[in-house]
């Protein structure tokens, strides 16, 4: 997949997310919070485990997660911290700025990331430009977030 193409799957995914947080919400004031978190990563795990079995190689390569360190298997909590916060966060602040927090939040930790170098990505120096979007994107979490 070229850079365009990524590009774009992510936005029309980023997209989606927008719905999460609602979506979950509502389960969540019909069967509370961790419950509603716990049913949407069962209902995930199930689809996930079906697309995993089909795609090639299918539950072999597993095993080798075993080999990483603690950390590369934390994703699921992370995971976990999210959709539970925002199902919860949605109710007070919206879908809106809920996702615009969470955008900024991912950047300002992914410009950090980038610039050590940390989880096996290569380091990309913090520059000035970047400094900008991420104090662009806060100053739009503002706006979109105030009354």
């Amino acid at each position: 997949m070229d850079r365009g193409g990524a590009v774009v799957l992510t936005a029309f995914v980023g997209g989606l997310i927008a719905l999460q947080a609602p979506i979950n919400s509502m389960l969540g004031k019909a069967t509370g919070s961790f419950q509603a978190a716990f049913i949407s990563f069962a209902i995930g795990t199930v689809v996930l485990a079906v697309i995993a079995a089909v795609a090639k190689g299918g539950f072999g390569a597993m095993g080798e997660a075993t080999s990483l360190s603690w950390y590369y298997l934390s994703g699921g909590v992370l995971g976990a911290a999210y959709v539970t916060t925002v199902l919860v966060t949605v109710r007070e602040l919206g879908a809106g700025p809920v996702v615009a927090a969470t955008i900024a939040g991912q950047l300002s930790a992914s410009v950090v990331l980038d610039q050590f170098g940390l989880l096996g990505l290569p380091k990309d120096p913090i520059t000035v430009s970047k400094v900008v979007g991420v104090v662009l994107l806060a100053a739009g979490v503002y706006l979109v977030v105030r009354d």
